[in-house]
């Protein structure tokens, strides 16, 4: 085992360092794992770029990356489901195992949960990283690394969508193209949405969502009132959605929301955004909006897998640029300009685990 663990550890606010930490010990039931991709996610670019992330503050050197792959290098005395060799996606998050939370299934609100790259728990952009055995998931010979990684984000959407009950016949209407939106879409559809709108300020992130299978679309300009655009989605989708998603978390996007959601639907509040908001709530009571939110994901993993792994779901497209570990910097630079959908730093030389080409 090489003694290289070349590691992206964010020491303070637009600080990000490339550095040599030591390789992990592991625990019995734990693996250590060669690391292979790991997805830039927004909330890496939010600690990099403000050192914080919603109620999350950075206050000590913190590794980064939390969406990720990699292969197993050594097994811990009481680890069974895996074996040297086997090729993972690690779900990030690995809670206590004992609350109420975890007991009753709702293990991501666990008040102790250690969570991949948000303070102070450390991440997985790295050589070498050590994690719970349990929370590493095989994957089949037909999907590559970068699959792996991205089952992170997708699991979000999964989630989501679970959350409002997507199912057979649905209309839906997404609030924002950016990553979260397009898997959430991506997950709508596979649970049997018929008719999916998506939004967006920007018409290359439309013009992405519709190759990814958007019925429709709809361009947001600062100049449209909330009346005129809550008319147009109706229009476009020729009825009133039965389920909403809003994957920007900005106060327009929850407000459009909650407004244009049908009598008795629903609406998800995927996005992080400021703490506090003003939102027509009155409104949406009198009309039985369910409103719920979301945090992370739960129990989702193996769907999020089997959906990729039988083709339900191609993931494959979102990923538009790759960079080596080395070029840790230019990656995030490019994943804070939005230049593209997704941005993978591959930590070994790409397909290099991948049993089939990316």
């Amino acid at each position: 085992m090489s003694g290289d663990n070349l590691t992206a550890v964010l020491h303070k606010t637009k600080d990000l360092r490339l550095e040599q930490t030591p390789i992990p010990e592991i625990a019995d039931d734990e693996v250590l794992l060669r690391m292979d991709s790991v997805g830039i996610c927004g909330s890496d670019v939010h600690y990099w770029q403000s050192g914080a992330c919603g109620h999350f503050v950075l206050k000590e050197p913190m590794i980064m990356g939390h969406e990720a792959s990699g292969v197993v290098a050594k097994c811990g005395a009481k680890v069974k489901n895996l074996v040297v060799g086997d090729r993972v996606a690690i779900e990030p998050g690995v809670p206590c195992r004992y609350c109420e939370f975890c007991k009753t299934g709702r293990y991501h609100l666990c008040p102790d949960i250690i969570f991949c790259a948000t303070p102070p728990c450390h991440g997985n952009l790295a050589r070498y990283y050590k994690h719970a055995a349990d929370f590493c998931y095989k994957l089949p010979d037909n999907v590559t690394m970068e699959e792996g990684a991205l089952l992170e984000p997708l699991s979000v959407g999964i989630h989501a969508c679970r959350r409002a009950n997507v199912t057979a016949g649905d209309c839906v209407l997404v609030l924002g193209a950016g990553p979260i939106g397009l898997v959430t879409m991506l997950a709508a559809r596979a649970m049997g949405a018929s008719k999916i709108l998506i939004t967006d300020i920007l018409q290359s992130r439309l013009d992405f969502a519709k190759q990814m299978g958007a019925d429709c679309t709809m361009l947001v300009t600062r100049e449209d009132s909330e009346a005129a655009l809550v008319a147009r989605i109706h229009q476009l989708l020729g009825e009133h959605p039965d389920k909403t998603f809003d994957a920007s978390g900005a106060q327009a996007t929850v407000r459009l929301a909650l407004m244009a959601t049908k009598s008795g639907g629903v609406a998800v509040l995927v996005g992080m955004g400021s703490p506090e908001l003003t939102v027509p709530l009155a409104g949406a009571m009198s009309r039985e909006v369910d409103i719920r939110g979301i945090f992370r994901y739960v129990n989702e993993y193996p769907i999020a897998l089997a959906m990729v792994a039988s083709g339900k779901i191609n993931v494959k497209p979102l990923v538009t640029h790759h960079f080596a570990l080395e070029d840790t910097l230019k990656a995030y630079e490019v994943a804070r300009q939005g230049a593209g959908i997704k941005v993978m730093i591959h930590v070994q030389p790409r397909d290099t685990n991948n049993k089939q080409k990316f």
